[in-house]
């Protein structure tokens, strides 16, 4: 079983605490359903947000969702001018077969911008 990194985005339209756990779950649970995973799978998860967001710490989704034996982590991005606002990262350890070709990274909603070369 090879380590493997999966990464993803989604943009939220407010800074409010519920909505960042319901846009933030729906990302992982993206993930793990694009990439055929289960909690058992993943090593670790790095979650980086845009500096204009306070309301709650984006892995308090992951524990929501029962990733509860997880080592999980929570960053703020650099504030540079002009970047996209109200943005939570990830950037998943996983245990895969799958080839590094085959991981689908994930960007939701207007995130999809980001990074059009990966995003699924």
């Amino acid at each position: 079983m090879a380590v493997r990194a999966v990464r993803g985005a989604v943009q939220l339209e407010r800074d409010e605490a519920g909505h960042m756990d319901e846009q933030v779950g729906a990302l992982l649970t993206a993930v793990l359903e694009r990439n055929d995973l289960t909690a058992d799978d993943l090593i670790s998860i790095w979650f980086t947000a845009t500096p204009d967001l306070h309301s709650d710490f984006p892995a308090a989704a992951a524990r929501g969702l029962g990733i509860v034996d997880v080592p999980l982590i929570c960053a703020q991005e650099l504030d540079i001018e002009g970047a996209m606002p109200r943005v939570v990262r990830i950037l998943a350890h996983i245990e895969s077969d799958r080839p590094r070709a085959e991981i689908s990274h994930v960007y939701l909603g207007a995130a999809a911008a980001l990074r059009k070369d990966i995003a699924q």
